[in-house]
């Protein structure tokens, strides 16, 4: 619509935001408000002033990453619960919309590699990290509670395999995690990579965020077979890369990545956020028997995961 000087037009705001793209003839902006109950089947809720902890993310972020690899914050309205930032360039499309069209550019897995690398090893075992962001409220809101939880209470035999990743994950706070490092929040511009959506970054697990973003590899790998090669290749140099940046004492990253990514694949099948293009029943059984086996056997390594997806998706 128009508002006097001003083109506002509402963007993807997922299932837990409004966001909205202001655009006037001096500047373009994005307001971001955070809703209380989110927009899924079953009931979900979380704390809305958690839209401050993505600012105060963003300020962080905006120290260690190139001035254009987040936005810039602009203002904060407390009492509304939302706030104002830069926007992407217009014709910046997001990685998961390229990914699902086969266009895979391994330079941009590499960027989202080098970036992740560089939030963990800035705020490794900091004192004022854990300090600033150290509450995990939001976390278990978005995350433990409707991805892990729930899934395994649709498990039950499963239920001692997440117990203890929720157990062990809970003991590796060392560092910052973004919470959603996702292909839909990468929004890709002629030579650069702008990672959004920090809203539920805490201080904690950082293995989360390389299972996460693997595992949405892994999922289009299913969803999109005839381009799984490509898929495979992004995920591989992106885990090179992350792990190439990481503080030498980490060397539990991949053990603990792979404990994540089996839980993770089956809690986009049957958690409270499914994904949404796993709309076939037979796809769906495919993915949960591979994620299932993902659980109980995991493999040695993340390249072993990717190797064996091609028996599994015939």
């Amino acid at each position: 619509m128009d508002c006097g000087a001003a083109r506002i037009s509402e963007l993807g705001g997922g299932v837990s935001n409004t966001v909205l793209l202001v655009e006037t003839a001096a500047r373009r902006f994005v307001l971001k408000q955070s809703l209380g109950k989110l927009r899924v089947k079953d009931d979900w809720f979380s704390d809305r002033r958690r839209i401050f902890r993505e600012s105060a993310a963003l300020r962080w972020a905006s120290r260690y990453l190139p001035a254009d690899r987040v936005p810039q914050v602009l203002f904060e309205d407390q009492e509304n619960c939302l706030f104002a930032m830069t926007a992407a360039p217009s014709d910046a499309p997001t990685w998961k919309s390229l990914l699902l069209r086969g266009e895979v550019d391994r330079a941009v897995a590499a960027t989202i590699g080098r970036t992740l690398a560089t939030i963990v090893s800035a705020s490794w075992r900091d004192p004022e990290s854990e300090r600033v962001f150290g509450d995990q409220t939001v976390f278990d809101q978005l995350r433990l509670d409707p991805y892990y939880r729930t899934t395994a209470a649709r498990h039950p035999d499963l239920q001692p395999f997440f117990d203890r990743l929720i157990s062990d994950s809970g003991v590796r706070r060392v560092s910052l995690v973004h919470g959603d490092w996702s292909p839909k929040n990468f929004l890709i511009g002629a030579t650069n990579v702008m990672a959004i959506d920090f809203e539920v970054t805490h201080f904690g697990d950082p293995s989360f965020d390389s299972a996460f973003l693997l595992n949405h590899l892994l999922l289009k790998s299913f969803y999109r077979p005839q381009w799984m090669d490509l898929y495979t290749c992004a995920a591989l140099d992106f885990w090179k890369i992350f792990c190439s940046g990481l503080p030498a004492e980490c060397i539990w990253m991949e053990e603990a990545t792979l404990q994540h990514l089996g839980c993770l694949l089956l809690a986009r099948v049957d958690g409270k956020s499914p994904a949404e293009y796993l709309t076939e029943q037979a796809l769906r059984d495919r993915v949960r028997g591979f994620a299932r086996e993902l659980i109980v056997q995991p493999p040695s390594s993340v390249a072993e995961v990717f190797a064996n997806v091609r028996s599994a998706v015939q």
